[in-house]
């Protein structure tokens, strides 16, 4: 890439960012930061997000913006009871929650049990239009035909996006895993977005996953509408590429 190619993929990238801060020692402080960080210069990221103790704080502190405030559900193990999923979805809906990142119960797609449909579309209904995005957790499903049959159900039950991870795994955002995921988009029609989560650090690490996304889905597709990085280092490396200075090595989500 030419450094003006550099420039407008940071500058596409940081449009489709959402902002994480997932820690498990997360405070109201860091909440304030993460928010105040979500509105740079070079416009706003396309969300934060949260736990959802947090998601109360970030709306006030995000309001009169458009970045949105996105929450965790089932998170991250995928393996809380149904009930419990649904009054963690309900109150980030009372909670003024904009858009809900669930993870899929994906062990029982390893283990080909099929009321994983029944429960995501449970889930569905309780976001209430919310923004709802449907975590497949990539890493541990691991084989290229499980993970196209989750992306295939969580796009049936009317899913907005499919994520590939929840960051917290051994492997979490791969281009390989997300080709299929793209593949599944583009032939339901390209109308379901996606969303990279974990170890995407760099401009040329987001660089790949934009390039996937033109090359199978289209080239104007990946937008905040369509297209998300989850990530908590990406946004210094982009801003660092778009001001013209060195980036710092990243950590973290």
């Amino acid at each position: 890439m030419t450094q003006t190619d550099r420039v407008e993929t940071a500058l596409q990238a940081l449009a489709c960012l959402d902002l994480t801060n997932l820690e498990d020692g997360c405070t109201p402080a860091d909440i304030e930061t993460l928010c105040a960080r979500a509105q740079t210069p070079h416009g706003p990221v396309a969300a934060v997000c949260i736990w959802p103790r947090f998601v109360l704080q970030a709306k006030d502190l995000l309001a009169d913006t458009p970045v949105k405030v996105a929450t965790v559900v089932n998170f991250p193990g995928g393996d809380k009871p149904l009930e419990e999923v649904l009054i963690e979805t309900d109150q980030a809906m009372v909670d003024g929650a904009d858009e809900v990142d669930v993870v899929i119960p994906y062990r029982q797609i390893r283990e080909r049990r099929n009321d994983v449909a029944a429960q995501l579309i449970q889930v569905r209904e309780a976001t209430m239009g919310a923004t709802l995005k449907a975590i497949l957790e990539t890493g541990e499903l691991k084989d290229p035909e499980l993970i196209r049959e989750a992306a295939s159900t969580a796009i049936i039950v009317g899913a907005d996006f499919i994520k590939t991870s929840t960051g917290k795994v051994p492997v979490n955002a791969t281009p390989e895993a997300a080709a299929i995921m793209l593949k599944v988009i583009a032939e339901r029609g390209g109308k379901t977005g996606f969303k990279a989560a974990g170890g995407i650090r760099t401009l040329d690490d987001a660089a790949v996953y934009l390039d996937l996304a033109g090359e199978i889905v289209g080239p104007d597709w990946a937008a905040p509408d369509t297209f998300r990085f989850g990530a908590s280092g990406l946004l210094d490396a982009l801003l660092a590429e778009i001001d013209g200075r060195p980036a710092a090595a990243q950590t973290g989500y």
